[in-house]
């Protein structure tokens, strides 16, 4: 466990206070549960722009293939209308 001085908004303070006293939770547990779940939510948020990001960069390859089924597509209903 590692040990974190912190000053807190006095807003932010006298809301956690409130919010503790009537869960009848430590404070550390509360601060410590609700960094968890903020680092949670920012984690998901990195790995949306990461996908986002990526996905930017194989769009280009991704429509030129897309392009070459459908040619095949087209051809292979030329060569059926043949028959």
């Amino acid at each position: 466990m590692k040990t974190l001085s912190l000053k807190l908004d006095e807003n932010v303070y006298s809301d956690t206070e409130e919010i503790i006293s009537r869960l009848k939770k430590p404070r550390n547990r509360y601060i410590n549960e609700a960094i968890e779940y903020y680092n949670a939510v920012k984690k998901k948020e990195l790995i949306a722009q990461q996908l986002a990001f990526e996905s930017k960069l194989v769009s280009e390859e991704s429509m030129k293939v897309l392009k070459e089924f459908e040619e095949m597509d087209d051809y292979e209903e030329l060569g059926n209308s043949k028959i």
